[in-house]
């Protein structure tokens, strides 16, 4: 048993996965992929954003060879559904030297990794774009993907090759690691790479801010949350209170005594 540092933190996921051997064997696990690569770029920017959103990618490695960019992301967000599909989407829509250059030079791939689980509760989840006829088959057109990999979810259905990968992510978040139980030369080099007494001062200060972001984002999803459901309370009062002036005014009663029944101005109830 050893002790390590959870890979739920940003700073330490990306510590462990930019390693090159770590990465391709990641890619190849659940892509099929052999990459060939020289670097691993962490916090990879375009220049200029692609739409009103700047994207940024965790861990991002281009194979020109193979035609094919790899963007690996480590997320705590509660959108990252719609965050990583723009994203995925900016890094296919870079590629458009000009208007006429429709197909990419590069397939797309995008891994979001969900160390703290989903409301879906789905070990993978996938964004195909391939185009696929009305019996389900796929046309082999496109082949830009996204999948998200939830290893809190592991199950006896999740595809083998997965599994190991899964299993360390979700075995790293308690701190305490049986390396007995993995077998995976790459998969042990992220236990070396992440031991608790191999973690810098800076590493650990990074650390800490994280997890400060991280409560003060829940606390702040929270928030959202209780204010738009009294959005939604509100508003679906004031839709049954016209509903009820609209049969009141059908009725043909008095305006004076709709409005004294809804609480709904003169006004609000004469444009109905």
């Amino acid at each position: 048993m050893i002790e390590v540092a959870p890979l739920s933190y940003g700073v330490i996921f990306k510590k462990a996965f930019s390693d090159i051997e770590i990465f391709k064997a990641f890619v190849k696990a659940f892509l099929n992929i052999q990459l060939e690569i020289d670097k691993v770029e962490m916090e990879k920017a375009y220049a200029e954003p692609i739409g009103n959103i700047a994207s940024r990618y965790d861990l991002f490695a281009e194979d020109s060879k193979n035609r094919i960019i790899v963007d690996i992301q480590h997320v705590r967000y509660t959108d990252h559904y719609h965050r990583f599909l723009h994203y995925h989407c900016a890094a296919i829509l870079e590629q458009a030297a000009n208007y006429n250059e429709y197909i990419p030079n590069l397939t797309v791939y995008t891994l979001v990794v969900l160390t703290s689980g989903d409301q879906h509760k789905r070990d993978i989840s996938v964004i195909d774009f391939d185009p696929k006829d009305l019996q389900g088959q796929p046309l082999a057109e496109v082949s830009h993907k996204v999948i998200y990999i939830c290893p809190k979810y592991l199950n006896a259905n999740t595809p083998v090759p997965y599994r190991e990968w899964m299993q360390a992510i979700n075995d790293s978040l308690d701190g305490e690691i049986e390396e007995a139980n993995y077998t995976q030369a790459e998969i042990l080099k992220i236990f070396n790479l992440i031991q608790l007494d191999t973690v810098s001062a800076q590493e650990r200060a990074a650390m800490i801010d994280e997890k400060r972001e991280q409560a003060y984002g829940d606390d702040k999803y929270q928030k959202g949350v209780a204010e738009g459901e009294a959005r939604g309370e509100a508003k679906g009062e004031v839709k049954g209170k016209i509903q009820v002036a609209k049969a009141l005014k059908a009725e043909q009663v008095p305006i004076n005594i709709i409005v004294k029944t809804t609480g709904l101005t003169k006004q609000e109830i004469e444009v109905l």
